[in-house]
């Protein structure tokens, strides 16, 4: 399996990709996609590294599985192909993004835009197995996810992590709050948003604060 990242992660990741429970994930993957179909595409697989480099990193948004339908996961989390329906939890996000800095909807699902003004759009897990959620999980890509988190939390400073749900907000223990600003918000599917833990919670024009604050370019989400 070809590692599609951005080089500076290489470097900075270098010695994960080095270990055992790396080599063995990377083996289950590749003979999962062999003999079943799995999304993301095998080529976007690491595409959230690919769009965002670890240098140009200055925002990070945390999911927990890839869309698991057809035609939908991209590689980044929370993102669709363009042309393709917009998830629950995408319309929600959305529609807090129209009420938060004022913009239109947006007609594209696609996440890219955000990913290359500095956004990693991070899924806990990075590959699945189609119509079946969860099922990559406790392979390795947990492991090599947390290590990401902290290995951002260690190097860099002054990063925005926008943790939505209980999962991500399990993530804090990785970050070190004093050096990084960390917003938190309930998950944006249906099922919590629908019970007030998501809408109006601001992170957008909240993350554009701080980066002005710092004297860095705001993200034009």
């Amino acid at each position: 399996m070809k590692l599609d990242l951005h080089p500076d992660w290489k470097s900075h990741l270098k010695e994960e990709f080095e270990k055992p429970y790396f080599r063995k994930l990377l083996d289950f993957i590749t003979l999962e996609y062999q003999n079943n179909t799995c999304y993301p595409p095998f080529n976007s697989i690491f595409a959230a590294f690919d769009h965002c480099s670890f240098e140009q990193c200055k925002v990070v948004i945390i999911g927990q599985d890839p869309y698991h339908g057809p035609n939908q996961a991209n590689g980044l989390c929370f993102s669709v192909a363009d042309g393709t329906t917009h998830p629950p939890s995408l319309i929600n996000i959305f529609k807090e993004l129209v009420t938060d800095v004022d913009k239109p909807y947006p007609l594209s699902g696609n996440l890219e835009h955000w990913a290359k003004q500095g956004v990693l759009l991070l899924n806990a897990t990075l590959t699945v197995r189609q119509a079946k959620a969860g099922s990559h999980h406790k392979k390795g890509w947990e492991t090599f996810t947390n290590q990401v988190i902290k290995t951002i939390s260690n190097d860099k400073s002054d990063v925005v992590f926008m943790l939505w749900g209980g999962y991500a907000k399990e993530k804090i223990k990785l970050i070190d709050a004093k050096k990084h600003h960390i917003l938190t918000a309930g998950h944006p599917s249906p099922l919590s948003a629908n019970r007030g833990y998501w809408f109006g919670n601001k992170h957008f024009s909240r993350c554009n604060e701080i980066l002005t604050s710092l004297q860095l370019e705001p993200i034009n989400w």
